[in-house]
């Protein structure tokens, strides 16, 4: 299901980009505010006691130089811990919230695709659940989807969690940029 969801997002851009070809491409020029869909598939040890992740992000950019765009983001994520059946008594299914924020670069290698990075933390929302050190390298594609700076972005991530641990997992992103 999962798999199909995203190969779906994935066709539904790139008959997007066939559509708007003929619009200025707003993904290497200009401020844009983008809100998106997130989507974290745990890794290594953190897979071991969490299912999958979801949340929203507001993120924005805004050029430095030709080619590269300063990004500042902030977003709410929520685990949920595995469950466990311990002779009818059922342990964990947990719901835990974060709120990462995290400031970086984008940049484009070419006309709508990116490479870039985000430093920054993660606030937990629960008592005593602390605050992370977040380090977040990504690849993405942006495809202009209107006259005015409006794209989609489609971006993936490995993000990593410091804190007493370590919480790592891939990230995707799916959302619309609003050229400001």
């Amino acid at each position: 299901m999962k798999k199909l969801f995203l190969l779906t997002a994935i066709a539904g851009i790139f008959a997007l980009s066939n559509v708007s070809a003929q619009t200025k491409d707003p993904a290497m020029g200009g401020q844009k505010l983008g809100i998106g869909a997130e989507f974290a598939f745990p890794t290594g040890d953190f897979s071991d006691g969490t299912d999958f992740g979801y949340g929203g992000s507001l993120q924005f950019q805004t050029p430095i130089v030709e080619k590269l765009n300063f990004t500042a983001s902030a977003g709410y994520l929520n685990f949920k811990t595995k469950e466990y059946d311990f002779g009818g008594v059922t342990l964990g299914g947990v719901n835990y919230g974060f709120i990462p924020v995290k400031a970086g670069v984008n940049y484009f290698l070419a006309e709508n695709f990116y490479v870039g990075g985000e430093l920054g933390a993660s606030f937990g929302t629960k008592d005593d659940s602390g605050t992370a050190f977040v380090y977040s390298p990504r690849i993405g594609v942006e495809f202009p989807v209107s006259d005015n700076g409006g794209s989609i972005d489609l971006g993936a991530r490995y993000e990593s969690w410091s804190h007493d641990g370590t919480a790592r997992f891939v990230g995707l992103r799916l959302a619309y940029n609003f050229g400001l």
